[in-house]
Order: structure tokens, then C-alpha cells, then sequence
């Protein structure tokens, strides 16, 4: 029996479109949030699910 559970935004909270299963694994994936239009890099193993922090974008001055 596989287990089931809905994919929870780690910025609002609300579920998203997709589920996971026990054996799913993703690796640096642009999860949208329908909620609050945020997308966020995310990787998850064995249901486990851990957001990955870019630094963000730099100006380049002239």
C-alpha cells in the first residue's frame, strides 16, 4: 500500500496540484504555489522535503 499526501507550499502553506508518493524523489524543483504565485527550488526523498536557498540575483555596475 503506497502512501499519499498532498504537496504543501513551504511558503504559505496550502496544498499545491501535485501529490507524492512514498517513493518520489525530486531533485532542485521549481514548485509553483497556485495561493501566493510563488515558485520555490525544493528537493524531496522519502517524503522529506527541503527548500533550497539561492542567493539572489546581483546587479553588475559599469
Amino acid at each position: 500500500m503506497n502512501q499519499e499526501k498532498w504537496l504543501i507550499c513551504p511558503i504559505c502553506g496550502s496544498k499545491t496540484r501535485l501529490k507524492l508518493r512514498k517513493d518520489t524523489i525530486l531533485e532542485k524543483f521549481p514548485l509553483y504555489c497556485p495561493k501566493c504565485k510563488q515558485e520555490t527550488l525544493i528537493n524531496v526523498k522519502q517524503m522529506n522535503i527541503s527548500v533550497i536557498k539561492e542567493p539572489d540575483a546581483q546587479t553588475q555596475s559599469r
